[in-house]
């Protein structure tokens, strides 16, 4: 990514009225277009030397087929025009397009990239809400100028700076800045104000409107509404006769009614998880708990790293033919040990698992407390305390030396035997997290 300039003068961005009126509010919704092969292609250009633009090619960033994550994660413009589906095979987009160039994934670039979409969205505002690692709402109430034109000067930097292009969705609300955002071409700037909702938003297929995914879709279209416009009109006994409170919800979207506020702090965790899936179908419980014992590792590392402690663990399978079942267990004290949290997966999954195949596995954990203390149990199955002393240490030498400078032996390769199982497995695998650029093709 480039290196971020700083205006010269900011006060007609970040000045705001200082009289006690009330004032429309202005609401910016910001994406970046195809984020993770943009922020590939400016990083291969400006960083690796490239001369291709990724963007200006059939391509797409794309997941490892042989660790069954082969999917497609991002796709050009160009590889859209051959059908190239986001969340489809590789193996069906190669299908559409032979030619198509796949990338892999390098999410700590995107994550860097991400940071300075995001503090340069905030040189706009202090009042940012980051969406996803690739959108956020922009509080522009009160600010100086013309909407409009302050959200072309944030188009018009983000290309400057970041080398990327965005969408700009203005408006008074939330819903209907997002829904600004994503009509029209890219790399623009979209107003959607109420008085323009007939026009720009009635027209557009009912499932297009945020909040509407494919169930909901079929049963609208059942009642024979096909656009927002036909869902905005619906009678209110009707909707909460068939849908009830979900369909009075949606139908105040479709008339862009939305007070939610933007958000400028993450709420507390309700929860904390990971899952992975399996390079091959698992039919050995040695192996699978292995697998657990990964994922105990990364949750609870999680928790200790923010105070957290969780009284529920679940574990969650999914088999060979995706047929998805769960089951939970909850604990007598609050816990962030591994051991603990390990033992009660363990013991779910003894209960849950009929021996079929398994393709994913996750734990999940909930009812969260920040409890700094625990109370003495005459249950306790492990001295809290001391385990806790070993299990912070371990996260010290981790942050500071890397996460493999411990490992439990179980995850040791030895002459007699080869353990494939990363030791702390989940959410993004490690070899998304960053790549090898020396062993890529750089065109």
């Amino acid at each position: 990514m480039f290196e971020c300039e700083r205006c010269e003068d900011k006060s007609t961005i970040l000045e705001r009225h200082k009289d006690g009126d009330r004032l429309e509010r202005v609401i910016f919704h910001i994406d970046v277009n195809s984020a993770f092969l943009s922020w590939e292609a400016v990083y291969r250009l400006y960083h690796l030397g490239g001369k291709l633009d990724l963007r200006t090619i059939p391509s797409a960033v794309g997941g490892n087929q042989e660790k069954r994550h082969g999917i497609i994660l991002a796709k050009s413009i160009p590889a859209k025009q051959f059908h190239v589906r986001t969340g489809e095979s590789i193996v069906e987009a190669k299908q559409k397009c032979p030619e198509l160039v796949i990338v892999p994934p390098n999410y700590e670039l995107y994550n860097r990239s991400s940071k300075a979409f995001i503090d340069l969205c905030r040189e706009f505002s202090n009042k940012v809400e980051q969406y996803s690692i690739d959108e956020a709402y922009v509080d522009m109430t009160g600010c100086m100028g013309d909407p409009v034109e302050l959200a072309k000067e944030l188009n018009r930097r983000c290309k400057k700076e970041l080398g990327v292009a965005v969408n700009v969705g203005v408006s008074n609300c939330k819903l209907l800045a997002k829904m600004g955002s994503s009509s029209g071409k890219k790399d623009s700037v979209h107003t959607l104000w109420p008085e323009e909702i007939e026009e720009k938003l009635w027209p557009l297929p009912v499932e297009e409107l945020f909040f509407i995914g494919n169930a909901t879709k079929r049963k609208l279209n059942g009642f024979g509404v096909r656009t927002i416009g036909e869902l905005a009109k619906l009678d209110d006994r009707f909707l909460y006769a068939n849908m009830k409170s979900h369909g009075l919800l949606i139908k105040q979207y479709a008339n862009g009614l939305d007070n939610s506020e933007v958000i400028t702090e993450s709420p507390a965790n309700k929860g904390y998880g990971n899952s992975l899936t399996t390079p091959r179908d698992v039919c050995d419980s040695v192996v699978a708990k292995q697998y657990l014992l990964s994922l105990a590792e990364t949750v609870s590392a999680r928790l200790r790293a923010e105070g957290a402690k969780i009284r529920v663990v679940s574990v969650s399978i999914r088999d060979y033919d995706l047929k998805f079942c769960g089951h939970q267990r909850t604990l007598m004290t609050p816990t962030d040990l591994t051991v603990e949290i390990y033992a009660e997966a363990c013991r779910c999954f003894d209960e849950l698992w009929n021996g079929t195949p398994i393709r994913h596995l996750g734990i999940h954990t909930s009812q969260v407390t920040m409890e700094e203390t625990r109370q003495i149990s005459f249950f306790d199955r492990v001295d809290y305390e001391k385990q806790k002393k070993v299990e912070t240490a371990v996260d010290i030498l981790r942050k500071r030396f890397g996460q493999d400078i411990v490992k439990r032996a179980c995850f040791v390769s030895t002459k007699e035997k080869t353990c494939e199982i990363d030791h702390m497995s989940g959410g993004i695998s490690r070899d998304k997290r960053t790549v090898d650029y020396s062993k890529e093709e750089i065109r």
